[in-house]
């Protein structure tokens, strides 16, 4: 009489359940982290190089690594 209350382990798509629910939670902590690294690094650092090439003068740092004697070949 004890052993019919018990339930029955399922064995019959086990796996299957698993792999689902598995698969699902690794698309959705993916999908997190690409966004975390999108709005977290990419975009703060895409910002950076924008705003120092805004205002940055190749002419004038070039002229001052001249002047510095930086390269030995350029006169």
């Amino acid at each position: 009489v004890a052993s019919s209350s018990l339930m029955k382990p399922q064995m019959h798509g086990l796996l299957a359940k698993c792999l689902q629910f598995h698969i699902a939670g690794a698309f959705t902590v993916s999908l997190g982290a690409a966004a975390f690294y999108k709005f977290a690094v990419a975009e703060p650092r895409k910002k950076a190089y924008a705003d120092f090439y805004r205002i940055y003068d190749s002419i004038k740092d070039f002229e001052a690594m001249r002047k510095a004697t930086v390269s030995q070949s350029v006169k």
